[in-house]
């Protein structure tokens, strides 16, 4: 039902930049079909040199209760309408509805192709996050005993944790201490990234000590491994990408998997945050950072422009961070290259 009010919501926005002009890629297809593994961006890009206009290229139609939701099969055919493009949409024969009675008839969301590859990111959701600062670290409940004194322990064993849990939270999940990003620029301290170790379901309670058995661990748990609540913020697969209202000036700060060259797909962790206008589903352009280089003929350190170099779409956003997927890299792109409108 959620996910139905969203998309709806979308689709009403999408309505009202109906009249702003989009610019069609050159060589762009006069119909396309959907197919098993497309997902909207990939679509849109077909048509489009900007793919995160898709709601402004769409017609509605009127048979169509929910346009935004597309399923292999269906086929997508550019006409105009007022000298404007537009995407009209034609249901494939082959999918049909789901009758539950003569009076209802429901569409079946999870077949419907998703924005962007959700693959490719849900496993990072379920592991990493930001945490404001050290103190909120301090004040968590943590690990203060293993099963039969062991110092360290794995899936399946049994720990022992102290602190504050009132909450009544079932499971929790394991965190360890891990990178301070600081802005580059003022030297603000922005979030803290708690690297995952592992999830507990908490058995027993007694006074301030809780006894929890390891579900999964990525890592051995040790003494001191802090606790914090499941963090439930799952992706929703039916925004749209769309621009950010307010000038984004950013850098990438890090790649959360550990790499120092990033891709298409890759996650990224950026220094602007909710407070800096970020949502999730805006696209940002990724500018690969000159090099200072020496010229020859005066001697003179010359700086070469920043290049435009890839595409990034947020899909997590914290106060003062984000976590992006690159969705688009026409060259290896690095740690401090910068981030802006596109």
């Amino acid at each position: 039902m959620r996910k139905s009010l969203l998309a709806l919501l979308l689709l009403a926005a999408g309505g009202s930049l109906a009249q702003a002009e989009v610019q069609l890629r050159a060589g762009h297809p006069q119909s396309y079909t959907v197919v098993r593994g497309d997902t909207l961006w990939d679509i849109s890009g077909k048509f489009l040199r900007a793919p995160w206009q898709w709601p402004q290229l769409w017609h509605v139609n009127p048979q169509i209760e929910n346009p935004h939701l597309i399923y292999p099969g269906d086929v997508l055919s550019l006409v105009y309408i007022d000298g404007q493009p537009r995407l009209m949409l034609n249901r494939g024969a082959s999918r049909g509805t789901i009758r539950l009675s003569p009076q209802i008839r429901r569409t079946p969301m999870v077949q419907a192709i998703p924005t962007i590859p959700l693959e490719k990111i849900n496993s990072f959701l379920l592991s990493n996050r930001i945490v404001d600062d050290a103190a909120e670290f301090e004040g968590a409940p943590y690990v203060v005993a293993g099963n039969a004194e062991r110092v360290v322990s794995g899936a399946g064993d049994r720990v022992y944790a102290r602190g504050d849990f009132s909450a009544g939270e079932a499971a929790y999940g394991i965190f360890r201490q891990g990178k301070t990003y600081v802005d580059p620029e003022t030297k603000e301290v922005l979030g803290i990234n708690a690297d995952d170790i592992g999830t507990g379901e908490m058995v027993a309670e007694e006074g301030d000590i809780a006894t929890l058995v390891l579900r999964r661990s990525t890592q051995e748990v040790r003494i001191g491994d802090r606790l914090f609540a499941t963090e439930e913020r799952a992706v929703n697969s039916t925004f749209m990408p769309s621009e950010p209202a307010s000038p984004i000036d950013g850098v990438i700060l890090d790649v959360p998997r550990g790499v120092t060259q990033v891709g298409n797909f890759d996650v990224v962790t950026l220094n602007k945050g909710s407070r800096d206008g970020l949502a999730e589903g805006h696209v940002l352009a990724v500018y690969k950072t000159g090099e200072t280089v020496r010229d020859r003929i005066t001697g003179e350190p010359v700086k070469i422009p920043d290049e435009r170099s890839g595409l990034l779409m947020v899909f997590r956003t914290y106060e003062r961070l984000s976590y992006g997927l690159i969705l688009t890299a026409s060259r290896q792109l690095a740690v401090m290259d910068k981030v802006r409108n596109p």
